[in-house]
C-alpha cells in the first residue's frame, strides 16, 4: 500500500504510542507452536481458508493490535493457507493508517489469495467514493493486483469453488444497501454454478438468523443487526440453489449455538467471530476467535481455532454436508 506524507506521519505516530503502551500494559504472548494449522487430510482437501471478521484495528485501541499481531503469527505459521476471508469492519473508522496496519499484518502468506469484505465500520465515516478507492486500494495491494477489484462486490474462484462478497451500494451507518442491481447479479454468480458449493460473504447477517435481535441487544427492531432492507430478498436468492454457505460477522458474537444454522434443510449460514475484540454471547467468547475452513469433495469443515493462541477448539466446529 502507498500513504501520503499525511497518513506516512499518523502511521509512525501511532506507531510509537502503540509501542509505549505495550510496553506497560500489553503482555504480547506469542500463538503456540507445537499444534499448528494444517489440514485434517490433506492428501483429500480441495481447498484451506481462514475465515474471520472484525478486526477492527484502531489507531488508538491498542490492546486490538496485540490480539491481531499475535492471530497474524499463527496464520503465517500454517502449513498450507489458500485463502483468507475477512468478513467486514476491517479499519474501526476506515482510516488509510488502519488499513495500513492490517495489510502488514496480513501479507506475504504464499499462494494464499486474500478476500476482503466490507462492513459498517469501514463505510460510515466518509464519502462512498473514498470507501470505494480506499478499500479496492487496500485488497488490491493484499492480491499483488493480479485480478483487481474496482467495487464492494465481486467474485473470485479459488481451487474450483466460487466466492462471492456483497457490499452496499451507498454509504450507511449500521446496515447495509444492497441494489436491485447486486441482486440480480447475486442470482447469476449463483446460477453459473449449478449447485457447486459457494460461499457468499457479508458483513451482516439475514435478519432473525443467529439469536438476532438478541444477539445484537436490541429485542424488538426485527432488523436489528441485520443486512437490512434487503435481507428478506437476498435470502430468496440465497435458498434458490444448493450448497450455498453464507459468511457473515457484525455481532462479534462468540463460538455457540448461534454461530451456524440451516435454513429451510437446504441454506448454510455462519457467523463468525470478531477476531481482535472480544466476543460475546456464546459458549466461548474472547478474542482470537476465527474459523479455518477445510472443503472436501462431500462435506465441508469450519475448524474453531483461537488463533491468538494458536489451540484448537474442536468442540466448536461445524461441519456441512453436501448434496
Amino acid at each position: 500500500m502507498s500513504l501520503n506524507f499525511i497518513q506516512q506521519f499518523f502511521l509512525k505516530l501511532f506507531s510509537i504510542f502503540f509501542a509505549m503502551s505495550v510496553s506497560v500494559s500489553v503482555a504480547i504472548a506469542p500463538p503456540a507452536t507445537d499444534d499448528p494449522i494444517k489440514p485434517q487430510d490433506a492428501d483429500n482437501v480441495k481447498l484451506v481458508f481462514a475465515a474471520f471478521g472484525d478486526t477492527q484495528i484502531s489507531n488508538y485501541m491498542f490492546d486490538r493490535y496485540a490480539v491481531f499481531g499475535a492471530a497474524m503469527e499463527d496464520l503465517h505459521a500454517s502449513e498450507r493457507m489458500d485463502a483468507v476471508i475477512v468478513a467486514g469492519d476491517i479499519a474501526e473508522n476506515g482510516l488509510a493508517e488502519e488499513y495500513q496496519l492490517v495489510y502488514d499484518g496480513l501479507k506475504g502468506l504464499e499462494n494464499c489469495r486474500y478476500i476482503m469484505s466490507a462492513g459498517n465500520h469501514d463505510i460510515r465515516l466518509r464519502s462512498y467514493n473514498q470507501v470505494v478507492e480506499r478499500f479496492t486500494s487496500f485488497s488490491n495491494a493484499l492480491n499483488n493486483n493480479v485480478d483487481p477489484v474496482d467495487s464492494l462486490s465481486f467474485s473470485e474462484t479459488i481451487n474450483g469453488y466460487k466466492f462471492i462478497v456483497l457490499g452496499s451500494d451507498k454509504a450507511t451507518f449500521e446496515e447495509a444497501f444492497i441494489s436491485d442491481e447486486q441482486l440480480a447479479w447475486l442470482d447469476s454468480e449463483l446460477a453459473a454454478e449449478n449447485g457447486n458449493p459457494t460461499f457468499v460473504i457479508c458483513h451482516q447477517p439475514l435478519k432473525l438468523t443467529h439469536d438476532l435481535p438478541n444477539t445484537w441487544g436490541n429485542g424488538t427492531n426485527l432488523n436489528a443487526g441485520s443486512v437490512g432492507d434487503q435481507s428478506d430478498e437476498i435470502k430468496e436468492i440465497l435458498l434458490k440453489y444448493d450448497n450455498v454457505i453464507f459468511v457473515t460477522g457484525h455481532l462479534h458474537t462468540g463460538f455457540g449455538d448461534a454461530s451456524y444454522e440451516i435454513i429451510e434443510d437446504k441454506l448454510h449460514i455462519v457467523n463468525v467471530p470478531a477476531l481482535s475484540i472480544d466476543n460475546k454471547d456464546g459458549k466461548m467468547n474472547g478474542s482470537g476467535l476465527g474459523y479455518i475452513v477445510e472443503v472436501y469433495d462431500k462435506e465441508i469443515i469450519f475448524r474453531a481455532r483461537n488463533l491468538e493462541t494458536g489451540k484448537w477448539l474442536p468442540e466448536y466446529d461445524e461441519t456441512i454436508i453436501l448434496k
